[in-house]
Protein backbone atom coordinates (compact mmCIF):
# COMPACT_ATOMS: atom_id res chain seq x y z
CA UNK A 1 0.00 0.00 0.00
CA UNK A 2 0.92 3.86 -0.50
CA UNK A 3 2.19 5.77 2.22
CA UNK A 4 0.16 8.60 2.51
CA UNK A 5 0.83 11.86 4.49
CA UNK A 6 -1.85 14.91 5.20
CA UNK A 7 -0.68 17.87 6.82
CA UNK A 8 -4.40 19.71 8.80
CA UNK A 9 -4.99 21.82 11.37
CA UNK A 10 -8.49 20.90 13.47
CA UNK A 11 -11.80 22.49 12.05
CA UNK A 12 -10.56 22.69 8.47
CA UNK A 13 -13.55 22.07 6.04
CA UNK A 14 -10.81 21.14 3.45
CA UNK A 15 -9.04 18.83 5.39
CA UNK A 16 -12.06 17.05 6.32
CA UNK A 17 -13.05 16.56 3.22
CA UNK A 18 -9.63 15.42 2.59
CA UNK A 19 -9.90 12.94 5.14
CA UNK A 20 -13.77 11.37 4.05
CA UNK A 21 -12.22 10.72 0.85
CA UNK A 22 -9.18 9.14 1.85
CA UNK A 23 -11.37 7.13 4.34
CA UNK A 24 -14.13 6.20 1.66
CA UNK A 25 -11.17 4.61 -0.12
CA UNK A 26 -10.30 2.47 3.17
CA UNK A 27 -6.65 3.46 3.30
CA UNK A 28 -4.86 4.20 6.16
CA UNK A 29 -2.94 7.71 6.53
CA UNK A 30 -0.07 9.55 8.83
CA UNK A 31 -2.10 12.86 9.78
CA UNK A 32 -0.16 15.53 11.05
CA UNK A 33 -1.48 18.49 12.61
CA UNK A 34 0.72 21.85 12.06
CA UNK A 35 -1.57 24.51 14.31
CA UNK A 36 0.03 23.86 17.59
CA UNK A 37 3.52 22.32 15.92
CA UNK A 38 6.00 24.57 14.68
CA UNK A 39 8.21 22.33 13.21
CA UNK A 40 5.63 20.09 11.46
CA UNK A 41 4.25 23.59 9.65
CA UNK A 42 7.91 24.63 8.62
CA UNK A 43 8.55 21.07 6.83
CA UNK A 44 5.07 21.06 5.89
CA UNK A 45 5.59 24.39 3.59
CA UNK A 46 9.24 23.05 2.99
CA UNK A 47 8.02 20.30 1.26
CA UNK A 48 4.73 22.01 -0.01
CA UNK A 49 6.42 25.19 -0.79
CA UNK A 50 2.57 26.49 0.42
CA UNK A 51 1.33 27.45 3.57
CA UNK A 52 -2.30 26.00 3.64
CA UNK A 53 -3.62 22.86 4.61
CA UNK A 54 -4.01 20.31 4.18
CA UNK A 55 -1.18 19.33 2.10
CA UNK A 56 -1.19 15.96 0.80
CA UNK A 57 1.58 13.70 -0.05
CA UNK A 58 1.51 10.07 -1.75
CA UNK A 59 4.67 7.89 -1.37
CA UNK A 60 6.73 10.95 -1.65
CA UNK A 61 4.68 12.70 -4.13
CA UNK A 62 3.30 16.34 -3.13
CA UNK A 63 -0.89 15.74 -4.35
CA UNK A 64 -1.56 19.06 -3.36
CA UNK A 65 -4.81 20.00 -1.48
CA UNK A 66 -8.39 18.47 -0.89
CA UNK A 67 -9.13 20.30 -4.82
CA UNK A 68 -6.56 18.16 -6.28
CA UNK A 69 -6.97 14.97 -4.94
CA UNK A 70 -10.40 15.35 -5.13
CA UNK A 71 -9.67 16.03 -9.34
CA UNK A 72 -7.25 12.87 -9.28
CA UNK A 73 -10.20 10.48 -8.19
CA UNK A 74 -12.71 12.02 -10.36
CA UNK A 75 -10.02 11.56 -13.19
CA UNK A 76 -9.97 8.48 -12.08
CA UNK A 77 -6.10 8.26 -11.49
CA UNK A 78 -6.28 8.47 -7.22
CA UNK A 79 -6.81 4.61 -6.99
CA UNK A 80 -3.18 3.28 -8.55
CA UNK A 81 -1.59 6.16 -6.51
CA UNK A 82 -3.39 4.34 -3.47
CA UNK A 83 -2.21 0.72 -4.48
CA UNK A 84 1.42 1.51 -5.41
CA UNK A 85 3.54 0.70 -3.08
CA UNK A 86 6.03 3.06 -0.81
Amino acid sequence: MAKIEIYTTPFCGYCARAKALLDRKGVSYEEMDVMEDAAKRTEMRERSKRSTVPQIFINGRHIGGSDELAALDREGKLDPLLTAAA
